[in-house]
């Protein structure tokens, strides 16, 4: 299979569920996504396809506010370094084995800049 960048949104939607395919069964991450997010997988990708799409595409259809989301699940479940840590490293990980270029760089650098603050903000609240 030849690399290519992320360019389309049917790259997104390829990028987040192979993503959240390893995440389901990862033996940190697994248990918190399995948790909250259980059964609504038909609601929850089609968001993280417009949050990636905006972000990486200036799509711009996104609506949402993903640090008070996730402060309020780090009221549920733990979501320490350990755990952005982990995320961090399998998406990262996900992106480089489907995508290579511009933009496959900029939604790793991106993924740990939104992980570290979030971090930030939990620890603070």
């Amino acid at each position: 299979m030849i690399q290519t960048d992320i360019s389309t949104k049917e790259d997104i939607q390829t990028l987040v569920d192979t993503f959240y395919d390893k995440a389901k069964t990862h033996p940190l991450l697994g248990p918190i996504f399995n948790k909250i997010i259980g059964d609504h997988w038909d609601q929850h990708l089609p968001k993280m396809y417009s949050f990636w799409a905006s972000i990486l595409l200036g799509e711009q259809s996104y609506q949402g506010n993903p640090m008070i989301k996730h402060i309020e699940l780090s009221k549920k479940v733990q979501l320490t370094e350990k755990e952005f840590d982990a995320w961090l490293l399998l998406f990262s990980t996900t992106v480089d084995e489907l995508f290579i270029g511009e933009k496959a760089n900029e939604a790793k650098l991106r993924a740990n800049g939104i992980a570290g603050l979030m971090l930030n903000k939990i620890q603070s609240s």
